[in-house]
C-alpha cells in the first residue's frame, strides 16, 4: 500500500484529488491544508488533516495540489524531507519545466495534466455535458517522468488515472513537450485567438447584430469549423468559404507567427515568465 501526502488538499483541485483518493484502498493518504476554508471543506466531507511533517516524512508519493507561485517556497522546505525513492508528484507542467523547485537525484518527478472533457464527445448526461474540468466527464491526461527509473511511470500513470477519473486515455510525453502544449499551444496562442473571436463577435453587435443572433450564428458555424479542419467531418468548406479565409489570412495574421511562438526559446520565455512569481 502506498502512502501518498496530498499538500493543498482542501483546494480547488486538491478537494477533487483528496475525496476520490481517500476512498481507494490501494493507497494509505493523509492530508495537509493549512486555510481554514480548505480545512472546513474537509471536515465536511469527514476528511481529517494533519501537519506536513506528520506526512511527508514516509510517503512514497508527494503530491503538489498547491498553486505553481506556492510551489517553489513549499517545495524547498517539502522536498529535504522526503525519504529516498519518494515521487514528487505535480499538477503543472511550468514549475517542473522552469526548475522552480529542488531536484534531488535520490527522488522521481512526475506531472500529469488533465486535457479536460473534449469539445467533441459522446457524454449523453446533463452534469456531464456540462463538466468543463473533468471528473464527470471523460477526459484525456498528458503525462511526463521529468525524472527517475522508468518502473515509475507506470506507478505515476496508474495515480493520473485515480484523480482525473473517468480517464479515456493517456499519452506520455516529455516536459518540454508538455509546456509546448501549455503554454504555448492552449493558453499563449489559442486563448489568445479564442479572446480575439469574442472581440470579432463584441463588433458584430455594435454593428447592429441582435446579441443572440449573433451567439447563435457563432457557435453552430464554430462546431463545423472545428469537425471540417480537424478531419471529424466527412465535407469541406465552400469555395467562398476557402476564399474568404485565403483573403483575411495575411490581415488576421504576421507570415511568422508560428515560428515566434512554436520555439524552445519562446516557450521556455513563456514559462519563464509564468513562474516568475516563484523565482522571486
Amino acid at each position: 500500500m502506498k502512502k501518498i501526502a496530498i499538500l493543498g488538499a482542501g483546494g480547488k483541485m486538491g478537494f477533487r484529488i483528496s475525496t476520490k483518493m481517500v476512498k481507494n484502498p490501494e493507497y494509505r493518504v493523509k492530508c495537509v491544508e493549512i486555510s481554514d476554508a480548505g480545512i472546513k471543506r474537509l471536515a465536511d466531507a469527514g476528511i481529517s488533516v494533519v501537519p506536513m511533517a506528520d506526512a511527508i516524512g514516509d510517503a512514497d508519493i508527494a503530491l503538489l495540489a498547491i498553486p505553481d507561485v506556492l510551489i517553489g517556497r513549499i517545495t524547498a522546505e517539502v522536498v529535504p524531507q522526503l525519504k529516498p525513492g519518494c515521487m514528487v508528484y505535480g499538477l503543472d507542467p511550468a514549475a517542473a519545466y522552469a526548475e522552480v523547485m529542488p531536484i534531488r537525484k535520490d527522488l522521481s518527478y512526475f506531472v500529469a495534466h488533465p486535457n479536460h472533457p473534449s469539445l467533441f464527445n459522446d457524454e449523453t448526461r446533463g452534469e456531464a455535458q456540462k463538466d468543463y474540468f473533468g471528473g464527470i466527464a471523460k477526459q484525456c491526461v498528458a503525462c511526463a517522468l521529468y525524472q527517475g527509473p522508468d518502473k515509475d511511470y507506470a506507478v505515476g500513470e496508474t495515480i493520473a488515472r485515480e484523480i482525473y477519473a473517468p480517464v479515456l486515455r493517456t499519452h506520455r510525453m516529455t516536459v518540454e513537450q508538455m509546456a509546448i502544449l501549455e503554454p504555448a499551444l492552449v493558453e499563449t496562442f489559442s486563448s489568445t485567438c479564442i479572446a480575439a473571436i469574442k472581440e470579432a463577435l463584441e463588433k458584430t453587435v455594435e454593428m447592429g447584430v441582435p446579441k443572440e443572433a449573433a451567439m447563435d450564428f457563432l457557435m453552430g458555424h464554430a462546431r463545423i469549423q472545428f469537425a471540417v479542419l480537424f478531419g471529424l467531418a466527412d465535407f469541406n468548406f465552400s469555395d467562398g468559404a476557402l476564399l474568404a479565409m485565403k483573403q483575411a489570412r495575411d490581415v488576421i495574421f504576421r507570415p511568422d507567427w508560428k515560428e515566434k511562438i512554436f520555439n524552445v526559446a519562446a516557450v521556455k520565455k513563456s514559462v519563464g515568465d509564468i513562474t516568475q512569481a516563484i523565482k522571486k
